[in-house]
């Protein structure tokens, strides 16, 4: 079982930054991916960014160029750097993992809370 905490949300100016936080517990040896997700109010949630236990990384189209996921192993947390922030970025920010792969792609088993970003003049 793996546990995932969310922290760093708030609300922020177009053009601002932020860091999300992911911290992850309980049988971490076996995450082999980590990727950030979020969820607008009536959209579909979406992959943000992914990185594996090898240190590969996958952005959305969407903020490519803006946001950067990284890994503290450590600390067994993952970041989200969001930077040039747009309004249409609001959205709630989930963080999880994957174990295993499932029908040619990452199986993501485990979801933190979420945690609210909001971009806004």
């Amino acid at each position: 079982q793996v546990q995932l905490v969310e922290s760093g949300g708030g609300l922020v100016q177009p053009g601002g930054s932020l860091r999300l936080s992911c911290a992850a517990s309980g049988s971490i040896f076996s995450i082999n991916a980590m990727g950030w997700f979020r969820q607008a109010p009536g959209k579909q949630r979406e992959l943000v960014a992914v990185i594996t236990n090898g240190g590969r990384t996958n952005y959305a189209d969407s903020v490519k160029g803006r946001f950067t996921i990284s890994r503290d192993n450590a600390k067994n947390t993952v970041y989200l750097q969001m930077n040039s922030l747009k309004p249409e970025d609001t959205a709630v920010y989930y963080c999880s993992a994957a174990v295993k792969v499932r029908g040619g792609t990452w199986a993501y088993d485990y979801w933190g809370q979420g945690t609210q970003v909001t971009v806004s003049s």
